[in-house]
């Protein structure tokens, strides 16, 4: 019964999966696909709304998604200094995100497809953060130290790790714009105390529970 309930919700992430467009086909495609996609910039605005919109999920079986990972990539690496990257950031808000894994032996680049963070820690850190799609931005924003998090890769297979420290940082910063969330946007709800700030040596829920 159980396998029978995990193998439901696979499919049920694929059903959600709708076709790509014809305009994100052609966004995709364009020019050689070997090449980096231009990044999005608040700046313009078609390019702002673009960023502002909420992501559908993909379908990591669909060729053009293989192409758009791979694009995404050549983006990423086409910045300078830039530690993560998101599908809408390029134009396609599909659930697709990259993230360089400072918690791994040498911090290597990886893809991660319909990305959900499951579970967070209150324990928060607060750090500076910049957005490739927002210039000569830059400020302090709380995180979750740790979280769960939950993506398929381009062969359908479901992969479930914990992530913490700066890692962990670049997941929510990458997710957040999955959701049309950007960091100018978010800075502005923290002043509005929209956000609650957690004091760093405060015990998590999870621990309290423990006790």
């Amino acid at each position: 019964m159980k396998k029978l309930s995990v193998l439901l919700i696979f499919f049920m992430g694929f059903f959600n999966a709708q076709k790509l467009t014809s305009h994100e086909l052609s966004i995709i495609n364009q020019g050689d696909v070997n090449t980096a996609l231009p990044i999005y910039q608040t700046t313009d605005s078609n390019q702002h709304k673009t960023l502002l919109s909420i992501s559908a999920e993909a379908d990591p079986l669909d060729p053009n998604t293989a192409v758009l990972v791979k694009r995404m990539k050549e983006s990423l690496l086409s910045t300078d200094g830039g530690v993560g990257i998101a599908a809408p950031q390029v134009g396609i808000n599909r659930k697709i995100i990259w993230v360089q894994r400072f918690d791994k032996e040498g911090a290597p680049l990886e893809y991660f497809i319909n990305p959900v963070i499951v579970w967070r820690s209150d324990l928060q850190n607060l750090g500076p953060e910049g957005d490739l799609s927002i210039p000569d931005f830059r400020d302090q924003f709380y995180r979750s130290k740790v979280i769960q998090l939950e993506y398929v890769d381009l062969k359908g297979q479901k992969y479930s790790e914990i992530v913490e420290g700066f890692t962990a940082v670049i997941f929510q910063h990458e997710i957040d714009h999955l959701f049309g969330i950007l960091i100018s946007d978010k800075k502005e709800k923290e002043k509005n105390d929209s956000y609650k700030k957690v004091d760093a040596y405060q015990k998590s829920d999870l621990m309290k529970d423990r006790r």
